[in-house]
């Protein structure tokens, strides 16, 4: 059931240093522009911020400063690593996640929300290369481009973040809201290659991405596999 216009919608999303800023502005195309809603870009502290190709962001709200929350976005990339036991990053995902509509993650930002508990049993996707990651959080991992489980919505890698954010507009407001931004945005993708997704990359692609990603994909799991550990010795 979508949400009567005439209620203002809170949405916010985190940014972090060496997050992947498309995870972040892809989403923010769509979500910023939800009818009667405000939009914060949330941080601990409003120090710029450097993605992993060097952009600066900047907060203009900090986590002791963010009201309840409507929808948190929850961006990835390989400064999510550094959050996985971050425990003022964890703790405030988890205290807007108890009254928030809806968690959406892009990418590997499904890992945080697993390492603040939230994947327990739910149905997600993230980025593929950290796919098999997601079940040493709880969570049934799916390889469609946007997955819904209750109120924790996830996006695949990257790109999908815009496909995930039309959705979550959708949840809001209509479809029709959704729709007319989806034209404003001109969100028709075209790609040039269809080498988008492990099954239709050719295969020496794939070979060459999976081993550019190896030792962040290690690194995830054996922060997964420590948490793993952590609530089964609980």
């Amino acid at each position: 059931m979508t949400i009567p216009l005439d209620i203002h919608l809170k949405i916010g999303g985190i940014i972090f240093p060496n997050m992947d800023q498309c995870d972040f502005t892809g989403p923010f195309e769509a979500l910023a522009r939800v009818p009667n809603s405000s939009f914060m870009t949330i941080w601990k502290d409003r120090n710029p911020v450097r993605d992993l190709a060097g952009m600066q962001l900047l907060a203009d709200t900090t986590f002791d400063e963010v009201p309840q929350l409507d929808v948190l976005l929850v961006p990835g990339g390989y400064g999510q690593e550094a959050l996985m036991n971050d425990e003022t990053v964890l703790s405030f995902i988890r205290r807007q996640a108890a009254g928030a509509r809806y968690v959406y993650s892009v990418c590997t930002g499904a890992l945080i929300c697993g390492a603040a508990g939230l994947l327990q049993g739910k149905r997600a996707t993230t980025h593929w290369t950290a796919m098999d990651v997601l079940p040493l959080y709880g969570a049934i991992p799916t390889d469609e481009r946007v997955v819904i489980d209750g109120q924790f919505v996830s996006a695949g890698g990257v790109t999908s973040g815009i496909d995930g954010s039309l959705i979550v507009v959708s949840l809001l407001r209509g479809e029709t809201v959704a729709q007319e931004l989806q034209l404003y945005m001109a969100y028709d993708p075209k790609p040039p290659f269809h080498a988008g997704s492990p099954a239709t990359a050719p295969d020496s692609i794939l070979a060459t991405i999976t081993e550019r990603a190896r030792a962040i994909t290690e690194k995830r799991m054996a922060t997964g596999r420590a948490y793993q550990s952590r609530i089964g010795g609980a």
